[in-house]
């Protein structure tokens, strides 16, 4: 079963294994060789500059490993969507979807009973483990949104309630490419797909069709059965932190959890969850349990269960310093930037016309 420890030292180990030739002919697969480092990017313990210069440093021809950094900067082009776009990446953005007949997941998609056997055991390892292959994520959204004709946003809310490495814009987005709101076309995948990919063998699905009848299909009747999703994130039950007012106060939260930032400096740390942004944004508490344990990877952290208002009473203002983020626009302080993968800013009209000015200045 796969699993993501949360020291530091094995998050670094895995950084050292990437193997991005084998990664560029087999990321699409089951078994193929990812690198399971997104949890650990999307809670910002470690960024896609980082794992960029490691894979640099092995010293590989750019084309052996062109593929595997393109991946990293399909992270970047989504995030920079989301600066751009701010909450407009929860709706439609550049076409509308259609047809849709409902709101809600699909009944049997939630209680993996879809009856593609690869499909309802992935959805079962996401509730154990809190991952999903990103291949099979599409799959997923495809069956919700264009079999099923489910809207996209409450399923891809319901998936990323339960991914260690749920990130918004990655996760918004990525739906959207799927249902063809963000993209040109829809993408759909039929059960010859399916088994190339993960290893079955299953026939005489409702995905058993050529791509001709595929991209016309008849909703199946168990899929018309839709929930919604609701869901109360168990934020952790914490004293208040103990802390001096006026001391320089370094702000972490579900996406800044990096243990080298201002490292060597005293100052205060505080890992500040808000319930309001959960009851916006529910997770799981497995995800929040990860959390917990990659803060302590961050000398003398403390959590701050509570709203930014509350910390700004006790620190004041003057005296926070947080990264810049999306989800961090209420925040008041002085703002850090993040460690991106390129220079590179702004939204633009589609990932490769976004990779072109990346891979000039990666290329320097």
């Amino acid at each position: 079963m796969i699993t993501f420890p949360t020291q530091l030292g094995e998050i670094v180990y895995r950084i050292q294994q990437i193997d991005p030739v084998r990664y560029a002919v087999s990321r699409n697969y089951k078994d193929g060789a990812v690198t399971y480092l997104s949890p650990y990017i999307s809670r910002g313990v470690i960024s896609t500059r980082q794992v960029y210069e490691h894979v640099i440093a092995l010293g590989l021809p750019w084309s052996k490993s062109e593929k595997f950094i393109q991946e990293l900067a399909w992270r970047d082009y989504w995030q920079q969507v989301w600066v751009a776009q701010g909450n407009q990446i929860k709706s439609d953005l550049r076409h509308k979807q259609d047809p849709v007949y409902g709101y809600g997941v699909p009944v049997a998609i939630v209680e993996a009973n879809v009856g593609i056997q690869v499909v309802d055991h992935a959805i079962r390892q996401l509730y154990q483990t809190g991952y999903m292959h990103n291949h099979m994520r599409m799959y997923v959204a495809s069956i919700c949104c264009n079999i099923a004709h489910t809207h996209w946003l409450v399923p891809a809310q319901w998936m990323y309630s339960h991914l260690l490495d749920g990130d918004l814009a990655s996760n918004y987005l990525s739906w959207q490419w799927v249902v063809g709101t963000f993209s040109n076309k829809k993408y759909y995948a039929n059960q010859s797909n399916i088994n190339t990919f993960f290893g079955g063998s299953q026939k005489e699905t409702f995905l058993d069709l050529d791509y001709a009848h595929l991209t016309r299909p008849e909703t199946p009747d168990f899929l018309t059965h839709t929930t919604p999703f609701q869901y109360s994130t168990p934020l952790p039950s914490v004293d208040k932190p103990s802390l001096e007012k006026h001391k320089t106060t370094l702000i972490y939260n579900y996406y800044n959890l990096d243990p080298s930032w201002h490292e060597k400096r005293d100052v205060q740390r505080v890992l500040l969850l808000e319930p309001s942004f959960f009851e916006e944004y529910p997770v799981n508490k497995r995800c929040i349990d990860f959390v917990v344990e990659l803060a302590k990877n961050i000398d003398r952290i403390q959590i701050f269960v509570g709203e930014f208002s509350e910390l700004q009473q006790r620190i004041g203002v003057d005296h926070l310093i947080f990264k810049e983020h999306p989800t961090n626009s209420h925040y008041r302080g002085k703002e850090e930037p993040r460690d991106w993968l390129s220079s590179v800013k702004g939204c633009f009209p589609s990932f490769f016309s976004y990779w072109k000015k990346c891979k000039k200045e990666l290329l320097v």
